[in-house]
C-alpha cells in the first residue's frame, strides 16, 4: 500500500513507520521534522494548514515516481499521528487548536480526495484518569471502548473531539475510519524502566497500568490497514497484560477499591482492555514485557 503517515518522526510514529515499511508498504512521512530512516519518504508540512494537507496528499513521494509518466499515484490510506503529544508542552488552547484543527484538516483532505481508509491516533487519556486534577477512579473496570469518555484536560478533550470528527466524516463518506486509543507507548530501550514500576506501582495508576510496545502498535496499525469494511471504529491499542508484576486482584484492592468490575478478569489481563483488537483485527501480541525484563527476586 502507498501510505501517507502524519507525525512519523515522533516517539510512536517512527516505530510504526518502520514496521509498515518492513511489511512492504511505501510510507510517506509528513512532519515538521523529517524522519531519517532508509526507505521512508518525507514531506515537511504543518497539519494546521488545510492547503498543505491537500497538497501532500496529491504529491509524489520521491523522484522515482516521476518515471512512469502517469501523474501522481494515489494514496491507499492515511495514518494520522501528528499532534502535540500531551498537556504541559504548549498552552492548553494551543494543544486543543493544533490537535483538533490538524485532525479535521487531515481527515477532510483524505475524504475529499477519495482516499479509502483513514486511521487516526486517539488516546488512553480520553478515559479521563491520566490527566485528572486529583485522583480520579474509572467508572468501571476493565475500561473498554463503549466507556463514556469525559476527560477534564485539553489534550484528552482534543482526542474526544477528534473521535467525533472521524465519526462525522465516516458518516458522510462511508469509508473506513478507525481511531486508536493508544496506551502508554514503550520503546524497546524503555523496558529498563519496568523494575521501577514494580517497586512503586502507583506511578502507573494514571495510565490505568497500561502500555503498548511501539512495535506491537505497528502491528495494530497494519492490521487496521488490512481489515476492511468496519466503517467507523474506536479501538484501545494496548498490550495483553498490565505494566506491573502484581495481579489484578491486588491492583484493584490497592488502587481502585470500590470500582465496579463488569466481567471476570484474568489474573494479569490488561485493565485497559485490548479484547476488541484481538477479536476484530486479529491482533496477536509479540512483545510482552516479560520477554525483556529480568525476573525480579522477592525481597
Amino acid at each position: 500500500m502507498r501510505i501517507l503517515f502524519t507525525g512519523g518522526s515522533g516517539k510512536a510514529g517512527r516505530h510504526v513507520c518502520c514496521y509498515l515499511r518492513d511489511q512492504g508498504h511505501r510510507v510517506v512521512n509528513v512532519d515538521l521534522t523529517p524522519l531519517d530512516e532508509a526507505g521512508i519518504d518525507n514531506l515537511q508540512a504543518d497539519i494546521t494548514d488545510s492547503g498543505s494537507m491537500f497538497n501532500v496528499m496529491t504529491s509524489y513521494a520521491d523522484f522515482d515516481e516521476l518515471e512512469a509518466g502517469a501523474g501522481v499515484p494515489k494514496f491507499d490510506a492515511v495514518v494520522h499521528f501528528a499532534a502535540i503529544p500531551r498537556i504541559l508542552l504548549k498552552p492548553d488552547q494551543e494543544t486543543f487548536r493544533v490537535n483538533t484543527i490538524g485532525t479535521y484538516n487531515v481527515i477532510e483532505a483524505a475524504v475529499k480526495l477519495g482516499i479509502p481508509k483513514i486511521i487516526f491516533a486517539s488516546s488512553e487519556t480520553t478515559y479521563g484518569v491520566c490527566f485528572a486534577d486529583g485522583i480520579l477512579n474509572p467508572d468501571s473496570l476493565p475500561v473498554e471502548e463503549d466507556y463514556d469518555v469525559n476527560p477534564m484536560d485539553s489534550y484528552g478533550l482534543s482526542k474526544v473531539v477528534n473521535e467525533k470528527t472521524g465519526r462525522s466524516f465516516q458518516r458522510r463518506s462511508g469509508i473506513d475510519i478507525y481511531g486508536l486509543r493508544i496506551g502508554n507507548v514503550i520503546e524497546p530501550d524503555e523496558y529498563e524502566r519496568f523494575p521501577g514500576f514494580f517497586a512503586d506501582p502507583v506511578v502507573r495508576r494514571r495510565n490505568l497500568f497500561c502500555y503498548i510496545d511501539a512495535r506491537d502498535l505497528g502491528q495494530i496499525v497494519d492490521r487496521c490497514l488490512k481489515t476492511d469494511g468496519l466503517g467507523f471504529q474506536i479501538f484501545n491499542a494496548g498490550n495483553d497484560t498490565n505494566s506491573v508484576d502484581i495481579s489484578n486482584g491486588e491492583i484493584i484492592k490497592r488502587f481502585f477499591p470500590g470500582v465496579p468490575v463488569t466481567r471476570e478478569l484474568g489474573e494479569h489481563e490488561a485493565l485497559f482492555s485490548n479484547q476488541k483488537i484481538r477479536d476484530m483485527l486479529s491482533f496477536k501480541e509479540q512483545h510482552n514485557w516479560r520477554s525483556y525484563v529480568p525476573k525480579q527476586e522477592p525481597i
